[in-house]
């Protein structure tokens, strides 16, 4: 990206996207990190630190037209482990702290979604499938290759992961897909997924644990990013789509944040003002972001309101039946805004002094991502409650703790 590029995108930062269309797996992490320029050395060496006979094979392959690095590990050992065990393999490989930390994480994971699951304490849980060497041996390369791409300090992003559909054999028997551990660990973390778009098993417990513990944020979009570089790890399945994973590398402005939320809106002519007053603190209390009444000309000349109420997608039903019970609309128009873009904003305190005695104010801090203040705006209602008080008019205490705060927080 050219400097007059940059400079008219803002502040930037690298992000990591995976795009998870035909699922993921462990050795799919793997494999797209390395097609990303990881190096071959650091993973295989990560890889076949477990104790026991690991050979790795990386080889290119082609995947519905899709040119892939795919990764296999190749081991006679496929016994079952407990998590403990699993857990001390890990501390006794001779690898760098943070590697060894997150591959901890990761199996932390798997443990807690399966202990959920069958209802077993982690300390006596036996990993069936996931507790084989290769299992071990694709978590730990795929945490080396994410150090050694050096993305620790980069924005992790997932788009919707495809889980796949039908049945999977597992040691307990044929199981819906996704798996109840992937399920339990989809659950919660807050990566988002959908279903097929195969009858096949996608998305496996290990590579939904990975992307559990490295992904900060899963969106439905790619952010807005200038692309540097594709990766494409290649699966085992034989599809008829491209069973590889993409992971995608480049620089996303940061000076705001990205935000989802959806818009509801109705039109109403036969309300009155204290009903749509009263409406206004009601939708406030049950999580809308904003609300406003917006006075219109409606059909045959009657005039009316559009009351449009701006929240997050969790709170949009109650909010809605809210609105038809008190203004008796017969529809809401729902929209989803996608590309919201907001400041990050804290709250604060400041005191101010009047007449000899000391008040504390609330502050809203409004900042980018770099911490830096872009906007600050007095709690209205401690202004006021201040103003009365002392017999001052509100906006002479709105102006003195916004300045006291400025001074002190810039």
């Amino acid at each position: 990206m050219g400097e007059r590029h940059k400079k008219l995108m803002g502040a930037v930062m690298k992000a990591v996207v995976f795009n998870p269309f035909s699922g993921a797996s462990g050795d799919m992490v793997v494999a797209s990190l390395l097609d990303l320029g990881a190096s071959h050395d650091v993973v295989m060496d990560a890889m076949t630190s477990v104790v026991g006979d690991v050979e790795i094979d990386i080889t290119r392959t082609n995947k519905c037209g899709l040119s892939a690095t795919k990764v296999d590990v190749i081991t006679a050992d496929a016994s079952e482990r407990k998590y403990t065990e699993i857990v001390d393999i890990i501390k006794a490989c001779r690898l760098s702290n943070a590697v060894i930390s997150d591959a901890l994480e990761i199996f932390g994971i798997l443990a807690d979604a399966e202990a959920k699951v069958h209802n077993v304490p982690k300390d006596q849980l036996h990993f069936h499938e996931v507790g084989a060497i290769d299992v071990i041996a694709d978590v730990l390369g795929a945490c080396a290759a994410f150090h050694d791409l050096g993305f620790g300090d980069c924005k992790i992003y997932s788009m919707p992961i495809s889980v796949g559909g039908g049945f999977v054999d597992t040691a307990h028997g044929k199981l819906p897909v996704p798996a109840p551990a992937t399920l339990e660990i989809l659950r919660s973390s807050g990566l988002i997924h959908r279903g097929g778009p195969v009858q096949e098993e996608l998305l496996t417990p290990t590579g939904a644990a990975i992307l559990a513990h490295f992904v900060q944020k899963c969106d439905e979009i790619f952010p807005q990013m200038c692309a540097e570089k594709v990766g494409y790890g290649a699966g085992s399945k034989d599809l008829a789509m491209p069973n590889v994973l993409q992971v995608v590398v480049g620089e996303v402005e940061n000076a705001l944040v990205f935000d989802q939320i959806e818009m509801l809106e109705t039109n109403v002519d036969d309300v009155s003002g204290e009903v749509l007053g009263s409406l206004v603190d009601e939708l406030m209390e049950l999580g809308a972001r904003d609300v406003a009444i917006i006075p219109a000309m409606m059909k045959k000349g009657r005039p009316g309101h559009i009351i449009r109420v701006i929240a997050k997608a969790e709170d949009v039903g109650a909010l809605a039946r809210k609105i038809v019970q008190e203004t008796g609309s017969l529809g809401i128009r729902i929209m989803p805004i996608k590309h919201r873009l907001i400041a990050e904003r804290t709250m604060d305190s400041v005191t101010i002094g009047i007449a000899g005695k000391d008040r504390k104010v609330g502050v809203k801090i409004a900042t980018d991502t770099h911490g830096n203040i872009l906007n600050i705006s007095a709690e209205f209602e401690d202004c006021k409650k201040v103003a009365r008080e002392f017999c001052v008019p509100v906006r002479e205490i709105i102006r003195r703790a916004e300045e006291i705060a400025w001074n002190q927080f810039s």
